[in-house]
């Protein structure tokens, strides 16, 4: 079954930070490079959702897969979707972060 892909509001504002982050360190192309290359990994999700590490330790339902050693991709399988709760760039405390809500 394939599931569509739901950016929740605030993995949409991590990857535009990430995005920023990269073109002023870099430049836009490298951070439309690299912002792609993630959202091509979470389109893959669409098919192989049931992927990555279990983390109900943190959020019922909860998992989490790298991307490139750099970034923490968390989301959770629902029946008809997989909704992406965050896009944790480098050495972010995701645990933490997830853990405030």
């Amino acid at each position: 079954m394939t599931r569509r892909i739901v950016l929740s509001p605030e993995a949409q504002a991590q990857l535009d930070d990430l995005y920023d982050h990269i073109a002023d360190a870099a430049s836009p192309s490298t951070a439309l490079r690299f912002t792609d290359a993630i959202l091509d990994q979470v389109e893959a999700l669409r098919d192989v959702p049931n992927i990555g590490t279990v983390r109900d330790d943190l959020l019922p339902g909860l998992r989490t897969m790298g991307f490139r050693r750099r970034v923490t991709i968390a989301f959770i399988v629902e029946p008809t979707a997989v909704l992406i709760v965050g896009l944790y760039y480098g050495g972010r405390d995701f645990e933490a972060l997830l853990g405030e809500d």
